[in-house]
C-alpha cells in the first residue's frame, strides 16, 4: 500500500499560467495580511513601475457569485502594494484603467493562506548581494546619482555600499558566511588597502573580541587624523595637492580623515613654520627658534620684555564703536540670548569675531629692545601658528657697566643707600705684618683730614644690629610681613635673576622632572599661563619699582598675586632618584586643602597617558574596579593594544585614576585654610647664601639685573615704623 506521502511526492507539479486581466476588473482583498506598513512607499514603488514595469505578477481569486459562477472580477489577496502602486498610476493618468495586468489566477485553498505564504517563504536580500549589485551598475557606466534615483535612495549611501563591495573579496566571504557583522565590515572599509585589512584581520582572529573601533584604529595607526594640529597648520588641500592621500570613512563621524603620507605631511609642516619664522625673524628679533610644539616650561629662564598693545587707531575706534552700537541695538529687542533669531544671531557672532581681534591686538616692544630678545614659533591646538615674542636669555642680557673712578683717584659715587649715608665701602689702609697702619702722615687721625668710608668691619657690626631690630619690628606689623614676602617671591616668579629684597626667601620655579603626554595643553597649563601673562602686564617690568606696585595693591590683589606666586613653586613630582616621602605627604595635605581634582582638571585614562604604558593587568584592575568584573573578564583574551584601547573606551567617563594621582584621606597634617582665600602650597626655598661676616661682602646681581638690597632695607624700615 502507498502512503499518502509518497503518493503527493510523486504527483508532478502544474503551475498555474498567468492571465491580463484588465486594471479595473481588479480590487483590493481583505484578505491580505500585510497591514504594517514597510520602508517603500506607494509613491517610490509606483515610480518604480512606471520605469521598468511590473516585474512580479499579481495573484488574484476569482469573485463569484451564490451559484459559483465568477463575475468577471478578481480580487487581490498577494501583491496588495502592487496593486495600489498601479492605482496610483491610474489616477495620475500614466495608465489607462484598461491595461492589462499579469495575474496568476488562484482557487484553492484559503485566500489569507495565499498571502501568508507569499510573505513568509519571502528571504530579504543579503546586504552583501545589493553592494555587488550597485558595484555592477557602476561598472556599467551607471553614476552615484543614478544609481540613488533609481533605487530611491541617496548618493552618500550609494558611495557607502559601493566602499563596501570594495573591502577584501576575502573578508566579504567572512561576511557573508556570517563569521563578520555588517560593523566590522564597514570598519574594514576606512582603507582600500586589501592586504592592510587581511593583515589586520589575521591579528584579530585569534580571539573572540573583534570592536569596530579596534578595527578601524589598527588600520589608522601608521596614520595621522586630519583634525591633528600638524593637518590643520598646513591644510587639507595642500596636503593633497603635493600627492598625500587621505583615508575617510564613509560610516562614522572621522573629521575630515586620516592622512596616510605622514613623511610628507611632516616635510609641508617644516617648510611652512620655516616660512613663519623667518617672516617674524624679519621684525628684527635676535633669534627665532621653531618647532611642532615646545615642552611645558620652555621659558623658565628667560626674562620676558614688557609688551604694550598697540593704541587703535581713529578709524579703528571708529570701527570699534560702530560694531558695539550694532550690536547693542541688535540685543535690545531680545532679553533672553536663546531667543536670537538665526539671522541676528549669526550677525552677533560676526560682531563678537570683530571685537575679538581688537581686543587681541599684537603687543608692541621697545624698538631698542627687540635685538636682544627672540621669538618661539610652533603650532597651537587649534592648528594656528603661535608666536611667542619677547624673550632674553641670560647671555644676551645687556653687561653690567664697570664702574668708572673719579678724577682724583676717590671710590666711585654710592647708591642711594647705607653706602651713601655711611660713605662707599673701599678699600682699608694698608697694615703692616703686626697689624699696625702705616702711614706716611705723622698724625693717623688728623681733625682736619677729609672722611673716610666706614671699615668694613664696622658696617658689618651695624647692619648686623640694624638687620636684627629690623626682624622685630617686622613680626609686629603682620601687613608689612605679607607684603615683603610676597615681594620676595614675585621677584622669583617674575624677575628670576633680580636681587633686590633682604628677605632670605627665594621661590623656585623650574621646569617640571618630566614631560607627560599632553602636559602643555591640558587645561592647568593653560591656566597657569594666562595667569602669569596677567600678571607680567599688570607689574612694573623694573624690579625696582616692584615695592611700590605692590604697595598700591588691595588686599583681595595681594591674596591673589601671593596665591599665584606660591603655585608656581609646587613641585609634587616623584622621582625615581629623588624620593622624599615628607614632600609627597606634605603634597598630599596640600591637595586636601584646596580639594584637588584631577578629573575636572581634564586628566583621562587614554592609551597615550597610561593604559598603553602598563602591563595588561593593571589594565584589567583599573576596567575591574571602575566597571566591574564582567567588563574585564571580556578583555581577558585580547592583546595587548586591543586591551589598552578597549580599556580607554570603557573608562572614558568612569572618573577613574590611577593611584599616584589620587588624594589619599587623613595621611599626613592638613594645611589649614585661610578664610575668604585661595589655598596657597608650601615651596621649596633655595637656601641663600649668608653673608660673609669677615668683610661684609653683599651678593653680587646676576646678568646684569641691579641689586637695590639697601633700597629694599630702608622700604621695610619705613613700612614697619
Amino acid at each position: 500500500m502507498t502512503s499518502p506521502s509518497r503518493k503527493s511526492a510523486s504527483r508532478k507539479v502544474t503551475l498555474n499560467g498567468t492571465r491580463d486581466i484588465p486594471f479595473n476588473a481588479l480590487v483590493l482583498s481583505q484578505a491580505n495580511v500585510r497591514r504594517v506598513k514597510d520602508s517603500v512607499s506607494i509613491e517610490d514603488l509606483a515610480d518604480d513601475i512606471a520605469r521598468r514595469g511590473l516585474l512580479q505578477s499579481l495573484t488574484v481569486r476569482p469573485i463569484r457569485q451564490e451559484d459559483g459562477t465568477e463575475t468577471g472580477t478578481f480580487e487581490v489577496p498577494v501583491g496588495g502594494r502592487r496593486y495600489r502602486a498601479l492605482e496610483r498610476l491610474v489616477k495620475q493618468k500614466r495608465m489607462t484603467r484598461t491595461a492589462p495586468v499579469p495575474c496568476i489566477v488562484h482557487d484553492d485553498g484559503l485566500a489569507e493562506e495565499d498571502s501568508l505564504a507569499e510573505n513568509v517563504q519571502r528571504v530579504a536580500l543579503h546586504p552583501l548581494d545589493q553592494f555587488r549589485a550597485f558595484q555592477v551598475m557602476r561598472e556599467a557606466g551607471l553614476t552615484e546619482e543614478d544609481i540613488a534615483a533609481r533605487f530611491f535612495i541617496t548618493p552618500t549611501v550609494v558611495r557607502q555600499r559601493l566602499r563596501l563591495a570594495s573591502v577584501s573579496p576575502r573578508l566579504l566571504d567572512l561576511y557573508a558566511e556570517g563569521t563578520l557583522v555588517l560593523e566590522q565590515l564597514m570598519a574594514f572599509a576606512v582603507t582600500s588597502d586589501h592586504d592592510r585589512q587581511e593583515q589586520v584581520w589575521e591579528a584579530l582572529s585569534q580571539g573572540s573580541h573583534r570592536p569596530p573601533h579596534v578595527i578601524r584604529r589598527m588600520l589608522t595607526e601608521t596614520a595621522v587624523r586630519a583634525d591633528d594640529r600638524r593637518a590643520r597648520f598646513i591644510g587639507i588641500e595642500a596636503y593633497e595637492a603635493a600627492g598625500g592621500l587621505v583615508l575617510r570613512d564613509l560610516f562614522t563621524e572621522d573629521n575630515g580623515g586620516w592622512l596616510q603620507d605622514v613623511g610628507l605631511l611632516e616635510r609641508l609642516v617644516a617648510q611652512r613654520l620655516t616660512t613663519v619664522a623667518e617672516q617674524v625673524r624679519a621684525e628684527g628679533w635676535r633669534w627665532v627658534e621653531a618647532a611642532v610644539d615646545f615642552p611645558y616650561g620652555h621659558t623658565n629662564g628667560l626674562r620676558r620684555l614688557p609688551r604694550e598693545t598697540a593704541s587703535l587707531t581713529e578709524a579703528e575706534q571708529a570701527e570699534r564703536d560702530a560694531l558695539v552700537g550694532e550690536m547693542d541695538a541688535l540685543l535690545a529687542g531680545y532679553p533672553e540670548p536663546t531667543e536670537l533669531p538665526e539671522d541676528v544671531d549669526a550677525r552677533v557672532g560676526e560682531i563678537e569675531t570683530a571685537l575679538q581681534a581688537f581686543e587681541n591686538r599684537p603687543a608692541v616692544f621697545e624698538p631698542d629692545q627687540v635685538f636682544r630678545a627672540g621669538v618661539f614659533v610652533s603650532i597651537d591646538l587649534d592648528g594656528e601658528a603661535l608666536i611667542e615674542r619677547g624673550f632674553v636669555r641670560p647671555e644676551d642680557e645687556p653687561p653690567v657697566p664697570a664702574p668708572e673712578a673719579e678724577p682724583d683717584g676717590q671710590a666711585p659715587a654710592a647708591p642711594d643707600g647705607i653706602e651713601a649715608r655711611t660713605g662707599a665701602v673701599g678699600a682699608m689702609p694698608e697694615a703692616n705684618a703686626s697689624g699696625a697702619t702705616q702711614t706716611a702722615d705723622p698724625d693717623p687721625d688728623p681733625i682736619d683730614a677729609p672722611l673716610r668710608p666706614l671699615p668694613d668691619r664696622l658696617v658689618t657690626e651695624l647692619t648686623a644690629h640694624r638687620t636684627l631690630a629690623l626682624r622685630d619690628a617686622l613680626a609686629s606689623h603682620p601687613d608689612t610681613a605679607f607684603l615683603a614676602v610676597l615681594h620676595a617671591l614675585c621677584l622669583s616668579t617674575f624677575h628670576r635673576h633680580a636681587v633686590a629684597s633682604c628677605l632670605e626667601i627665594t621661590g623656585r620655579s623650574g621646569p617640571l622632572a618630566a614631560q607627560a603626554p599632553g602636559l602643555k595643553d591640558s587645561t592647568s597649563a593653560q591656566s597657569l599661563d594666562a595667569r602669569q601673562d596677567a600678571w607680567i602686564d599688570r607689574l612694573p617690568a623694573d624690579p625696582r619699582d616692584l615695592w611700590a606696585a605692590l604697595q598700591a595693591l588691595s588686599s583681595d590683589e595681594r591674596m591673589d598675586l601671593l596665591a599665584h606666586c606660591a603655585s608656581r613653586t609646587v613641585n609634587a613630582v616623584v622621582e625615581p632618584w629623588n624620593r622624599v616621602p615628607a614632600r609627597t605627604d606634605h603634597a598630599d595635605a596640600l591637595a586636601r586643602a584646596v580639594g584637588l581634582d584631577m578629573v575636572a582638571a581634564g586628566w583621562r585614562p587614554t592609551v597615550e597617558t597610561y593604559l598603553g604604558r602598563v602591563p595588561k593587568a593593571r589594565i584589567l584592575a583599573a576596567v575591574r574596579e571602575a566597571v566591574g568584573d564582567e567588563a574585564a573578564d571580556r578583555l581577558v583574551s585580547l592583546r595587548k593594544g586591543e586591551m589598552a584601547a578597549e580599556g580607554e573606551a570603557l573608562l572614558a567617563e568612569t572618573g577613574w585614576l590611577p593611584e599616584p594621582l589620587r588624594t589619599p584621606e587623613g595621611s599626613g597634617p592638613d594645611v589649614p585654610e585661610a578664610p575668604d582665600a585661595e589655598a596657597g602650597g608650601a615651596d621649596e626655598a633655595n637656601e641663600a647664601a649668608e653673608p660673609d661676616a669677615d668683610n661684609g661682602a653683599e651678593a653680587t646681581p646676576e646678568d646684569g639685573e641691579t641689586a637695590p638690597v639697601h633700597e629694599h632695607i630702608d622700604d621695610a624700615t619705613r613700612a614697619a615704623e
